[in-house]
């Protein structure tokens, strides 16, 4: 397949498609090649040369790649796959979601493919771009939009939020509907579905939108990679071989033996550990992880603090339901996410230790292998990591296409 890599990040989605496994290793898959890639953010861009040093990489913002530098990158040869998922905070369900510029980036995707008209298209998103609309805000004389303060009923704290003045149409149907008719004579037919990535091996509970286009002119019909009926691997099956990390300690070294396939096929023959470290914690931090059993989180705390278990000056009053909280080791994990290093995040403290998750830990349970490499700093890392597509799910979404394709 020749593809084309939009919004690529480090390079989950890619990493479906530029390897296979054979004998639990990972190995380059030779059927596929890459005409570009593209990504806006500097430290992901470098991440992804790192790891695919053949795939050009373009990285400056997609609304400057004009019509063509793209033909000019495509050639005399037709594209069979454009692959990726625009920027997904705007439809984000954790936080506040904004109808602002990165909602409508599916615009660029769009043009895009009616400049390489390629076979397939593989469109990934969060869920909660499903329930996401059309917004239109309030706005003053000079067409600024105007903001108004709300506390957080659960947090206490102040924001700045947009005035609504009211709702359009599904952000969904408008790219269903866009995508199905791009121009009178290029078309694809959609199909749209939501896939837990802990059904196709991944350690993760993550839900994500898929969307798949075959072009209206072929005769194909896509189905979506089945489940695997095994049982699913739990956060103990995936980290439970990587060295014990203390506060202000960056491990480098295995100290153990992989204990099962998934482990070994993560690390390969991997020998340096990288991004296996943990910050200092100041004396509430550490009170708080020191007496939050596995399933447990701030609630759980605050009770024992209403008990007198636990002094009254260490009470939560910040963060929601589900912040503070330590995994639970013989279960799937729950989404990991870009704040998987701070204990404060949504449930990723580390099942056993006294501490949250690595940045390495986090790439293990998104089935990142051990090899490969991120960049930046600590925040930059695991953005990247918690933006991705878990690499095993991507494999089965490209084998499931590379199917399609032969047939």
């Amino acid at each position: 397949m020749r593809i084309i890599d939009l919004f690529s990040g480090a390079g989950g989605l890619t990493f479906g498609f530029y390897y296979r496994i054979k004998q639990n290793k990972f190995v380059r898959n030779r059927k596929n090649s890459f005409v570009f890639a593209n990504e806006l953010d500097p430290f992901a861009a470098e991440a992804f040369k790192a790891n695919f040093p053949d795939i050009r990489m373009i990285n400056e913002d997609i609304k400057q790649l004009d019509k063509d530098t793209i033909e000019q990158m495509i050639g005399e040869e037709p594209v069979d796959l454009i692959i990726g998922g625009p920027p997904c905070q705007s439809f984000s369900t954790v936080g506040q979601r904004v109808f602002d510029e990165k909602a409508t980036l599916y615009e660029e995707y769009l043009r895009i493919l009616s400049i390489a008209k390629p076979k397939i298209f593989l469109f990934e998103n969060v869920k909660g771009m499903l329930s996401m609309r059309e917004t239109f805000y309030k706005k003053d004389k000079d067409g600024n939009i105007v903001y108004e303060v709300k506390k957080n009923k659960e947090t206490g704290s102040e924001r700045k939020y947009p005035v609504v003045e009211g709702y359009g149409r599904k952000i969904i149907d408008i790219i269903k509907e866009k995508f199905a008719f791009i121009t009178d004579d290029l078309g694809y037919n959609i199909s749209c579905e939501v896939l837990n990535t802990v059904d196709y091996g991944v350690p993760e509970n993550r839900e994500r939108v898929f969307v798949v286009g075959i072009r209206k002119d072929l005769d194909m019909e896509w189905k979506y990679p089945t489940a695997i009926k095994a049982d699913k691997l739990s956060v103990k099956d995936a980290i439970s071989d990587l060295p014990v990390v203390l506060e202000n300690q960056n491990i480098t070294n295995y100290t153990s033996q992989p204990q099962n396939e998934y482990q070994r096929l993560m690390r390969g023959h991997n020998n340096v550990l990288t991004e296996h470290y943990c910050g200092v914690y100041g004396g509430k931090i550490r009170t708080v992880i020191q007496n939050v059993k596995q399933g447990e989180g701030k609630e759980d705390f605050n009770k024992l603090v209403e008990n007198g278990v636990v002094d009254k000056k260490y009470r939560l009053t910040s963060g929601y339901k589900n912040t503070y909280g330590r995994l639970i080791e013989d279960i799937p994990a729950p989404t990991i996410t870009n704040n998987m290093t701070a204990p404060s995040g949504l449930r990723c403290i580390h099942y056993s230790q006294n501490r949250a998750l690595t940045p390495r830990e986090g790439a293990r349970i998104q089935s990142f292998p051990d090899w490969f490499e991120f960049r930046g700093g600590v925040g930059s890392v695991t953005t990247q990591i918690g933006n991705a597509v878990p690499p095993l799910m991507a494999l089965k979404l490209a084998k499931q296409i590379e199917k399609l394709l032969k047939g």
